[in-house]
């Protein structure tokens, strides 16, 4: 029985991507469950913070093309909106999920999540504004968190899956 607790290069990853462990080594490593909640959860900070990023092109080139350059408000919406998934998209692809295949169809994907984000911002100011009065500014608020957890989801599992 061998007592050095190294693991050699020829001992290589396992299948769970831990090293392999030679006869009577010790592994020092965390389990793989604890790995995976830390990526989960540093890909949920990245993910909202360029989120955060995307939220604030998006703002400011709704201002600048309603308020500056004078196009109607939906035309400016849909404008600053895109502007804002696309950002958004090509941030997380290199810092979130670390994903550069498939970009069409990642990009295709991606933006059809931010269209169900929308959706479910309309429906959220529906139901609690209009339905039940409360003020649209706390509704839309409220939804964000929401609204990033859901898109995380379906970006993570299905945009850069």
């Amino acid at each position: 029985m061998t007592t050095d607790s190294t693991v050699t290069a020829e001992d290589g990853p396992s299948a769970d991507g831990a090293a392999a462990v030679a006869d009577g080594a010790v592994r020092t490593e965390a389990p793989a469950g604890d790995d995976t909640r830390a990526r989960d959860v540093r890909q949920l900070i990245t993910y909202a913070l360029v989120g955060g990023s995307g939220v604030l092109l998006d703002m400011g080139a709704f201002l600048l093309l309603y308020n500056v350059i004078g196009l109607h408000e939906q035309v400016a919406n849909i404008l600053s909106t895109s502007l804002g998934i696309t950002n958004n998209f090509v941030l997380n692809a290199l810092f979130t999920f670390s994903k550069r295949d498939r970009l069409l169809v990642r990009y295709l994907r991606f933006y059809a999540v931010g269209l169900t984000g929308i959706a479910l911002t309309f429906v959220l100011l529906a139901v609690f504004s209009r339905g039940l009065g409360i003020d649209p500014n706390l509704v839309k608020a409220g939804s964000l968190p929401v609204v990033l957890v859901f898109q995380f989801v379906l970006n993570r599992k299905w945009s850069f899956a």
